[in-house]
Formats: structure tokens, sequence, C-alpha cells
């Protein structure tokens, strides 16, 4: 209940102070329900549902800050003790020239708990970079932080920094609250094969009027006939890099 609790107030379902019409600045929530979440192709819940809730302020700069939340089901499993969240809080200037946009920021991947004695550290900066052309977009994500979600070096568990994801996207708008949804991406863990991957996504979505539901089938190059790959993305007894198709409920207000 507590967990439910505080994404509800996270997303902006708790009452906030009414900005004027004319103000610059702009406060917005969101939240969804998912039956897996996926990040970059890989289960955080091991092939669980998610609740998931955030807010962002922007500015009429461009300016922006945000945070954002979900359960989450690894980080207990040799991170941290009582770690089932995670919380992101992002910053960053976005603006446009035309049909061109563009994207700066940074971003930090925290998971609150009891840092295990001896163990990676999972939490993660990134600082990113984005840009977007009518319904394409294309984003690269640098880690900054000494390590990326809790990996090392393949040899001598070293430090992780440099890790980078490159990423296509593509949402193509149909008649009737349709939409089409294609994603691309490429994740490189610094010098470490087992843990980098490639991944995909294809799928639709409806807005139905109070809220979009999206379906998605998305896969990544994991190799579980190999023994790295297998150990890398095997987490207790599942496998959370394999392909799936995953249902979603978002709204945003």
């Amino acid at each position: 209940m507590k967990k439910l609790s505080y994404l509800l107030i996270l997303s902006g379902l708790v009452s906030a102070p009414v900005i004027a019409a004319d103000s610059p600045h702009t406060v917005a929530g969101n939240i969804a329900f998912t039956t897996d979440y996926l990040f970059r192709g890989i289960s955080q819940t091991q092939n669980g549902p998610a609740l998931q809730g955030g807010f962002d302020y922007s500015h009429a700069s461009g300016a922006y800050l945000g945070t954002w939340g979900s359960n989450v089901d690894w980080v207990s499993q040799g991170y941290k003790t009582n770690s089932s969240m995670e919380i992101d809080l992002y910053g960053g200037y976005k603006g446009s020239m035309g049909d061109v946009g563009y994207d700066v920021g940074l971003i930090t991947y925290f998971y609150p708990g009891d840092q295990i004695s001896g163990a990676n550290d999972p939490d993660t900066t990134e600082v990113y970079l984005g840009a977007s052309w009518k319904f394409l977009s294309a984003k690269y994500s640098h880690a900054v932080s000494k390590r990326f979600v809790g990996w090392g070096t393949s040899v001598g568990n070293r430090d992780t920094k440099g890790s980078y994801y490159l990423e296509v996207n593509a949402t193509y708008p149909l008649d009737g609250g349709w939409s089409l949804i294609g994603h691309l991406g490429y994740q490189d863990v610094k010098d470490n094969d087992d843990a980098s991957y490639t991944d995909w996504k294809i799928g639709v979505s409806k807005d139905i009027g109070y809220g979009t539901v999206t379906l998605a089938y998305t896969d990544t190059d994991v190799d579980y006939g190999k023994a790295g790959p297998a150990t890398a993305y095997t987490w207790g007894t599942e496998k959370v890099a394999d392909g799936r198709a995953v249902l979603s409920f978002s709204k945003s207000f």
C-alpha cells in the first residue's frame, strides 16, 4: 500500500497548486500499468507487472525537470537489501527548429535500499542527447557514474563508466487515434560483451479518450545458447531478455 500511495502521489493524483493559463510554467503528471516493465528490452520485474507514475515540470524557455518511479524486482538479488523500487530524477533542455527537435539532459536511476557490503552499486547516472523529426526520433545515452546498473567488466569486475545506449524510435500516427510504434536499440556495457546486446520492438497504440493502450512485442539478440549471455540475463530462474508481448495502459494529465 505504501508503494501504491507513493506512485499515486508521484504521478500527480494528489492535488497541486493551479498554474495560471498564461504562466511560463507547466506541470504534468502520468500514471501507467504494464504487464511487464521493460528497460531497453530487459525485464526489470522478472516478467511481472508494474505500476508506474511520475510528473514533469517544464518552463517556456525549454528547461525541464522530472521524476518517475516503478516497482522493480532485480536490485535485491545481490546489490541492495530492502530494495523494490526505481526512482528516476532527470532534467535538461529541449527545443525545436521547424520539424527538427533536440533534447539534452542528465538522468539518475536510483534504487532505494541498503547497499550490500562489497556489492557493485546499481545506481546509475547518464547524460543524453536526443533529436527528432516528425514521427522519428533518436537518442544517445552515456553512463557517467562508476557503474552502469551494477555491471562490472567481464574480466576483473572493473568500472563500466562509459557504457552507452543508442536508439532509434518511430511513432507513426494513423486514423482513429491509432499509432504504429517501432524501436531499435543497442546497449554497450563497457568491456563486457556478454552483457551487451541489441533490442527491438514493434507494436500499436490506441488513444481511447481517457488514456492510451499499447500492445507491443519486444525481443533482444541475447543468445541463451551461450553460457555468458545466459548467465548475464537469467535472474533467479527467469529469462529476462527473451521475446515477449507487453500490454500497457497509460494516462497523462
